[in-house]
């Protein structure tokens, strides 16, 4: 087998970002090798940290070793703010428009383990397919006297296209089609429990003319040919919340705006018990970033107590996306059989494991 060489840009930005990254890089590094891989590696740096050091949260160095030098990339943390600092800007969000990162793809599953329990009696196994370019989050706001005379008024712009639309629609039909196939030669059966679905979530009954934009090509983009085999439905965004945490098992890939798209991200992330466990990545024409799901955590910041599964679980979607499915099932399933087990979970999962902990048992099942 060909030896193919990958280069990995480490973001770690704040907090627990510092100590979570540093794990994700140690997974790649002892991937089998069977597998023919290797990875280099550059250190790039972001994040209010680095604002407060160089007065710039991303600088142009990161995102060109990026553009130039990388086929994916992890990405750490990022510390907020709790009040406007003059010249700062959420260095992720300025990532994902410079490098065109149109899809943040975030996988919800549950994992059985004596260690914990899930807020849910039902497996969920789903994944939320979130536009990232655009929305209320091209943050065209503006702040001008009532006319009445009684205070201000605040308007933001919420901006849809149809090439953003379709774009996500797209990915969404691919991330579904392969699940699919995976589930297909899991139980090597075709049954009807096996097909994909695709969830379009909008609010279109009342932004007729911005979701509905989203709704309509989101639906021309699926019923192309090759999502033939797929089941495609639409949900009020309301009623999907609703329907979101009343039966997390029915769904398979949910797909959004970006506002929308946040929110139930975040929500599904609570039934699967722990941001911890979560992964994501940004995806774009030729590069992806792994991104783990939880914050800066600055109350455990130094602890050696963070959960790095998130992160772990984020290097096994950033493999899947650079063609690797083999790789990321590696790791998948190390993860698993981690939790599976319970006897090294960390203190937000009920353990009492370091971070190292978990990150050592886990190489051991590579």
């Amino acid at each position: 087998m060909a030896t193919r060489t990958l280069r990995i840009g480490l973001i770690p930005g704040d907090g627990i970002g510092r100590e979570v990254i540093p794990a994700g890089k140690r997974i790649l590094e002892s991937l089998p090798s069977s597998l023919g891989l290797k990875f280099s590696f550059v250190d790039l740096d972001a994040g209010f940290d680095c604002f407060k050091r160089t007065g710039s949260a991303l600088p142009d160095k990161t995102v060109e070793t990026l553009q130039k030098e990388c086929d994916g990339a992890l990405f750490g943390a990022v510390s907020s703010p709790t009040t406007k600092v003059e010249g700062y800007t959420s260095p992720i969000v300025a990532l994902r428009k410079k490098l065109s990162l149109y899809a943040n793809v975030r996988p919800c599953k549950t994992t059985a383990s004596p260690a914990f329990s899930s807020p849910t009696p039902h497996p969920i196994d789903l994944v939320i397919v979130r536009e990232n370019t655009e929305d209320l989050y091209v943050k065209e706001e503006k702040t001008y006297p009532d006319p009445s005379g009684e205070g201000q008024i605040a308007e933001a712009i919420k901006r849809i296209s149809s090439k953003a639309s379709w774009r996500i629609a797209n990915i969404a039909g691919d991330i579904a089609s392969r699940r699919a196939k995976m589930r297909q030669q899991q139980s090597s059966s075709s049954s009807t429990a096996n097909k994909g679905m695709v969830t379009i979530t909008h609010k279109s009954n009342v932004l007729s003319q911005t979701d509905g934009l989203f709704r309509a090509t989101a639906r021309e983009a699926l019923s192309q040919p090759k999502f033939s085999n797929l089941t495609i439905e639409e949900q009020i965004v309301d009623s999907m919340v609703y329907k979101l945490f009343l039966q997390p098992q029915y769904y398979d890939v949910i797909v959004a705006p970006n506002l929308y798209g946040d929110l139930l991200s975040d929500g599904a992330a609570a039934l699967v018990g722990s941001l911890g466990l979560v992964p994501s990545a940004n995806v774009g024409e030729g590069i992806v970033i792994g991104e783990p799901c939880h914050g800066s955590a600055p109350d455990i910041e130094g602890k050696g107590i963070a959960n790095p599964i998130a992160t772990i679980r984020s290097v096994g979607v950033m493999l899947e996306f650079l063609d690797l499915p083999e790789a990321a099932n590696v790791v998948y399933n190390a993860v698993d059989k981690n939790l599976g087990e319970g006897r090294f979970v960390t203190p937000d999962l009920g353990g009492k494991a370091s971070t190292e902990e978990v990150l050592q048992d886990i190489l051991k099942k590579l």
